[in-house]
Order: C-alpha cells, then structure tokens, then sequence
C-alpha cells in the first residue's frame, strides 16, 4: 500500500523556522482494510502524534538504522541535521517479521484506538548497550534511561507514518496545542522574541522568577510542560498542570505567559536532552529556550552545568539558549535574586530546589512563601495523587 499524500508546511512566515527548515505533518487518510494490527504503548501514540504534528520536525516517523547510529556517534541524524535523541519503533522478533513482510502496520494504543500507519521501511536490530553509553553516558542501571534501554525489545521498525486520527479529549490533553496553534498565537499577540520553559515539576517560586526575568528582557515566555511517563517520585501530570493554571491565573499579566502540554516521556539524557527539548520548542515557534542547573538531569549522573556547554556544539540550531544561574531568596537583599548578583553569604539564602519541595509534601508540610506560592501550596497538599508510584 502506499501512504497518502501529505503537504509539510513552512512556518518561516509565522516567526522562526522550523527545525530542518519545513513543519513536517502527516496527517492523512487510508483505507486500512486488513493491514495487520500492531498494540502499542501510549508513548508511542504521543511519539506519532508529535511527529504528525510536527513537533518532532524533521522526522517523519520512527528513525531507521542509520539515523540511530549518526544521532549516537555525531547527536545529528545521517543528513546532518542536529538531533540527540532516539525516536524508535522496538518490537519483538515475531512483529517485526510480519511486519516487514506486511509493508504496513496500523499501530493501535493501549484504548484500542488505531491511531496511524507505519509504512515498514526496514527492520533492524537495537543496539542497546551501546545506545544507553552514548545516549546517556553510563550502563548503570539506576539511571531511568539506560534501565528502559535495556529492556526493552531486540528489534525496531523503521518508516515514515500516515496519523490517522487523534485520540478522544481528555483533562490532560485540554492545553495541548500543535505547532501552527502556537506560532498562530505567537503572531495574534505579536509576540517575536518567546522563551521557552521546559518543566517536569509544579512551580516554585524560582521557576516564577526566572520566566518572568525572561518577560522582562523577551515578549512572552511559553511555559512547556512534559505530560508523559516520568520516573517514580517525580510530580503527577496532573498537579503540574492543575499548579501552573493557578500559577498564571494570579501571578501573571495578562498574555505575557501561556502554557502548552508537550506529550512525551522524559528520557532524563541531561545534556541530550536539553538539545532535544530545544529542537521541539523551536518547532512551536519560540525563539529562545530557558536552560537551568542540571537540565533534564536525574541524580548525580551529569555535570550541573553541562546543558549549557553541550550548546557549543550546535552553533546550527536556530533557537538560542538562555542560560540561568539557580535563583533562591536573600533575606539580605530581601528578594528572589542569583549568585550572580547578590553579595551576601549562602546563611543568608533560602534556596529552592525539587527535592526539598518533594520532602515537604511527601510530609504533608506547607512550604514556606519563600519555596512557593500559598496558593499552588495549598492546591498541591490537598490533591490525592502528588507523586508518581
């Protein structure tokens, strides 16, 4: 069978340009008749859908063999093209030989929603050990990225997808925007410089003061959080986007920040990682892209500030990096400040971190108004479900 026509748009008239140069969609429609059927994970249902949007730009669905060893060995795909992080299809050996055979796959998630097509280009054996190495740098299995590496299955399909239809309006999906909604509201507001703020967590007042340093200096900031499977411990889905309605509702003017849900899994790649959460707020249409201490990092794996020297490396990217020190309170200065200008000594300083507001409310204690908002504080203590199990 052969997939449907599709048009890739360019934005480059809606403000920044696409990753690659062209908005990739593949949305279409088949006639998927008897084309064996292949059950997915929601993650690969959030993975094509990303890709039809867009959003993944300028893939056009699952990488094949070669892409997977350039992102590995150069962190660009085979047409030199900056990418970081794989985007793979694992199936066990019996899928993907009838797979391979079928040419094409209707992929079904877990709701029994078929979703898209994978038009089957080849089939290739997973190098696990040596992606975990190069993708996260280290086998240590406490790592989240290398222990899903490694188990998962032995082989992978490769292809580019036709997205069929989206699947039914949840809560979680309310503030789902595509790339063209973004950059259509980047443009009614006129908005041309826009930061980005990826975010796996609720805020904290930090994070406040470091997105509306961006507003100061920027025209917007895009508040961007991840929607997806995280690692035990981390914040539910639902407390990070119910905390940020709130955050914004009443600390924020009036079209100076807007949230957008980006639903993906965190892969916890550190620097990695930070390239590739760059790539996909440049496809939304943001200028600029906020980058902290340890971005994207998970334990003591990465250097806290190798997100910001990976940058060097990529002089290509179009979206440019905002590199922030950690800010925290001075009870000297009497306000949220940084190292890098506030004089005083670290006893005067109430600093704010993840894992300090995690303890907190693991205890059921109300984090001080130095820590938090009373308001998103008190929203977080009374939900039933904070923390991932």
């Amino acid at each position: 069978m052969k997939e449907s026509k599709m048009e890739s748009s360019s934005a480059s008239s809606k403000g920044i340009r696409p990753h690659g140069g062209t908005l990739v969609n593949r949305f279409g429609n088949i006639n998927i008749g008897d084309i064996p059927t292949i059950k997915t994970g929601a993650d690969f249902a959030a993975d094509a859908e990303n890709i039809a949007d867009g959003i993944m730009s300028p893939l056009e669905g699952f990488m094949g063999a070669q892409d997977l060893e350039s992102v590995m060995n150069r962190g660009r795909l085979a047409n030199d093209v900056a990418w970081t992080v794989p985007i793979l299809f694992p199936v066990d050996k019996m899928t993907a030989l009838k797979a391979k055979d079928a040419g094409d796959v209707l992929l079904q998630d877990p709701y029994r929603h078929n979703y898209a097509v994978l038009h089957v280009d080849e089939l290739f054996e997973i190098p696990h050990k040596e992606m975990a190495q190069k993708i996260f740098g280290t086998m240590d299995t406490s790592h989240p990225g290398v222990a899903k590496t490694l188990t998962t299955e032995k082989y992978a399909l490769g292809g580019k997808i036709t997205y069929l239809e989206r699947p039914y309006m949840t809560e979680l999906r309310r503030h789902r925007l595509t790339p063209i909604e973004t950059r259509n509201m980047f443009s009614d507001m006129r908005w041309k410089t826009i930061v980005a703020f990826q975010t796996r967590n609720p805020p904290h007042v930090a994070h406040e003061m470091l997105q509306k340093t961006s507003i100061t200096v920027r025209d917007g900031v895009f508040v961007s959080p991840i929607v997806g499977e995280k690692k035990s411990g981390d914040f539910t889905n639902e407390v990070i986007i119910k905390s940020y309605e709130l955050m914004i509702l009443y600390y924020y003017t009036t079209n100076r920040c807007k949230m957008s849900t980006l639903h993906t899994e965190m892969k916890y790649a550190g620097p990695k990682e930070a390239i590739h959460h760059s790539i996909m707020r440049q496809n939304y249409g943001c200028t600029h892209i906020a980058i902290g201490r340890d971005h994207a990092g998970v334990g003591n794996f990465y250097d806290p500030f190798a997100a910001h020297r990976i940058f060097d490396d990529y002089p290509d990217l179009e979206i440019a990096p905002i590199f922030f020190p950690a800010f925290f309170y001075c009870r000297s200065c009497l306000t949220f400040t940084n190292s890098k200008v506030c004089p005083h000594n670290v006893e005067d300083r109430v600093t704010i971190s993840g894992t300090k507001l995690r303890e907190l409310v693991e205890n059921n204690i109300m984090p001080s108004e130095f820590i938090m908002r009373p308001e998103v504080a008190r929203l977080i203590l009374r939900m039933p479900n904070k923390f991932v199990p």
